[in-house]
């Protein structure tokens, strides 16, 4: 498997890990007390060096993780920036203040469009692959689709019963959106963005914390909080159906975050246990995800590790 470094943060530090020799490295600490790490996100390109940090004094920095240097930062909102995603040059950030802006990393005066759509936190923000339509959730329980380039939300809906902070866009389907509600909701719901149709929805029974999809196969996983602090792995059927494969559990606490491996076969998973966990559960080009889970059926949490 080839793997790139992965980032967790703690506190005030970033630190990147090294997958293939084990290491670590500090790559920053923010300045000033309790300014602490509030989200991250690298460049959508997968050979991109450049890592976008979210701060606690409403500051978005970007960082150069192959020289360890910062080459930028962006200023403009008025609290801790909780949400970032990218959409090839163009970051975009979600803040505490209720607004998301949109910086254009090239352009001498970054700050480029500032989008009004929620009256609460801005916890989870998400470009589509095709750099089309931005997906934003708040902890007003609303999820907004936008279309690039414009200031005014496509769709508003209001589905959910809690905050929107699980986003993701299908790889493989145009205008298919997962969306996760927390404590008080527990579900996900399918979208067909292109009309703003819910297309189906499942009671997960846990607070919903952050889905991804498999870049190969028909599959998406997601991670939960209250009550289990699990991982389940789905199936996707078509039409916004879905059916659970297998509910992985390990995390002692909320499993807040999820990325997923360049070659596609890994989910690493953060907790407020703070410990990572690597899961080798989906499918590549070559290897189907079924094929991968008879290969670690034997060796239990389907071929889990654990980092502290």
């Amino acid at each position: 498997v080839t793997l790139v470094r992965g980032v967790c943060f703690g506190k005030q530090c970033v630190f990147l890990w090294n997958a293939s020799t084990g290491a670590t490295q500090k790559l920053l600490e923010t300045s000033g007390a309790g300014n602490i790490v509030t989200s991250l996100a690298w460049g959508d390109d997968p050979t991109c060096n450049t890592l976008a940090v979210g701060t606690h004094d409403s500051q978005v920095q970007l960082w150069d993780v192959g020289s360890c240097k910062q080459i930028g930062e962006m200023s403009g909102h008025r609290s801790r920036v909780s949400s970032l995603s990218w959409n090839g040059q163009l970051v975009s950030s979600g803040s505490r203040d209720s607004a998301i802006h949109h910086y254009d990393v090239r352009a001498p005066q970054k700050q480029v469009a500032e989008l009004h759509g929620h009256s609460q936190e801005v916890c989870g923000l998400k470009w589509s692959p095709q750099g089309t339509q931005l997906a934003s959730g708040g902890n007003d329980n609303i999820l907004n689709i936008w279309e690039a380039r414009r200031n005014q939300s496509r769709f508003t809906i209001s589905r959910h019963q809690a905050a929107v902070k699980a986003l993701a866009w299908c790889p493989f389907h145009t205008n298919l959106l997962a969306s996760g509600g927390g404590t008080a909701d527990r579900r996900i719901c399918l979208w067909n963005t292109g009309n703003g149709q819910c297309l189906n929805e499942v009671d997960t029974k846990s607070q919903v914390c952050a889905v991804q999809w498999s870049t190969h196969d028909r599959e998406l996983v997601s991670s939960h909080g209250f009550t289990h602090n699990q991982l389940i792995l789905w199936r996707y059927a078509g039409r916004g159906r879905v059916h659970k494969v297998v509910e992985l559990t390990g995390h002692q606490a909320r499993v807040l975050h999820m990325a997923q491996s360049p070659d596609g076969t890994t989910i690493v998973s953060a907790a407020a246990d703070e410990t990572l966990r690597f899961w080798r559960i989906l499918g590549s080009p070559t290897r189907s995800a079924a094929k991968l889970k008879m290969e670690h059926s034997s060796r239990g949490l389907l071929g889990a590790s654990c980092i502290r």
